[in-house]
């Protein structure tokens, strides 16, 4: 495995008020970042990580924080599998809420079917679940940086999502067209 270059990011803020706390923990794995211990997590470098790091160095600065953001790469070849395990496995968690939403999708669509519910209204709402998914996925795999092993899974099962919604929608057209 070629060698990889990581953001190390190691920071304090103060425990008041928790909200800024809360923020910017979320700002940070919103960006895939792998949490190694309390204020201290791992990125790969890229530039747009480097600028994203910088303007949360200020934002912690500026909330009476401290930090220190180093580049890094593994000791050796398992201590990086190591690490890109924590990535894939923060991913395949992702994955596995999506997969577990699509459930949900396709359970609720066949419930509206079961019970003749073949409304354009019913429709519009279940076209904009799908379309949470659909960015929810997205966001994801904006974030998969290594390739992690349910990703395949998500995307195919957001696929059959939309196959799911398209047989609904015909059943919707096909009900409205029978009553006129």
């Amino acid at each position: 495995m070629p060698e990889i270059t990581w953001l190390l990011l190691t920071y304090k803020v103060p425990p008041d008020p928790s909200s800024k706390r809360i923020a910017l923990w979320r700002k940070l794995k919103g960006l895939g970042a792998v949490y190694l211990q309390n204020g201290v997590c791992l990125l790969p470098k890229t530039d747009r990580h480097v600028r994203r790091l910088k303007m949360l160095e200020n934002e912690i600065l500026e909330n009476n924080g401290s930090c220190v953001i180093l580049e890094t790469v593994a000791l050796d070849n398992t201590q990086q599998e190591r690490v890109v395990t924590r990535f894939k496995a923060d991913r395949d968690d992702a994955y596995e809420e999506i997969i577990d939403k699509c459930d949900d999708f396709e359970a609720e669509v066949a419930k509206e079917i079961t019970a003749r519910h073949l409304t354009f209204a019913e429709l519009e709402e279940n076209e904009v679940d799908l379309k949470k998914l659909q960015g929810w996925l997205r966001r994801i795999e904006a974030l998969d940086f290594y390739g992690a092993p349910r990703a395949e899974e998500a995307r195919q099962r957001v696929a059959r999502c939309e196959i799911v919604l398209d047989d609904y929608a015909n059943r919707v057209f096909n009900a409205h067209d029978e009553n006129n």
